[in-house]
């Protein structure tokens, strides 16, 4: 039970920003807004826009709407590069940092029984998890804390957050490369191939854990 009340609590966490500067930064960080503030760093601009996907760990950024404007700026290779790297940052920093915390931490805030059973899930169907969260709100940086506090494998967090992060980026990158205003595309195809990656990535993953390697 503690588990799921930690999930939710850490929810409620990320949700609070959201409502006491969403109505703002949406404001700003428009498609439009987004474009002209990135163009307007000139050199610096794709440092920019990576800071800010890394800072969705804790605040209320628009990602998609930022991976769009790298996207128009850059172009949908260089875009979708700085966009992934943002969004893999942004869910690799939560997940260690809460890792550092320890299992002492970990044990107080969940107790013995369910830190196994925290453990057990993402050791068992973490790399799902972690993969299919990337492109809904709130999710990605809960599960990657969540990741983090339980321990799960750092080869298995990071190949399935790379997974994820991947087809978000290039997608929306490419969205706004192309001018397309209605992202429905995008949406699918970054629920649907980091589902797809992680079929084909983690037998090689499972393979190398059981070697020992």
């Amino acid at each position: 039970m503690r588990l799921l009340w930690l999930f939710l609590g850490l929810a409620v966490l990320l949700l609070i920003p959201y409502y006491i500067w969403s109505g703002s930064l949406e404001g700003v960080f428009s498609l439009s807004g987004s474009i002209a503030w990135l163009e307007s760093l000139g050199h610096w601009g794709w440092t920019a826009g990576f800071l800010l996907l890394v800072s969705d760990l804790l605040l209320p950024i628009p990602g998609t709407v930022v991976m769009s404007a790298l996207g128009f700026v850059y172009g949908t290779i260089a875009g979708g590069l700085i966009a992934c790297a943002g969004s893999f940052v942004s869910g690799s920093l939560g997940y260690l940092l809460c890792r550092c915390l320890g299992r002492t931490a970990a044990l107080r805030l969940l107790g013995p029984k369910d830190l196994e059973r925290g453990e057990r899930l993402f050791a068992n169907a973490g790399g799902w998890i972690v993969v299919l969260s990337r492109w809904l709100p709130i999710l990605p940086e809960v599960v990657a804390c969540m990741a983090g506090l339980t321990r799960m494998p750092g080869r298995t967090f990071f190949f399935a957050v790379a997974c994820g992060s991947l087809p978000l980026g290039f997608a929306f990158a490419a969205v706004g490369h192309s001018g397309v205003v209605d992202p429905k595309l995008a949406l699918v195809l970054s629920a649907a191939l980091p589902a797809m990656l992680w079929l084909v990535i983690y037998p090689y993953i499972k393979a190398r854990a059981s070697h020992g390697r």
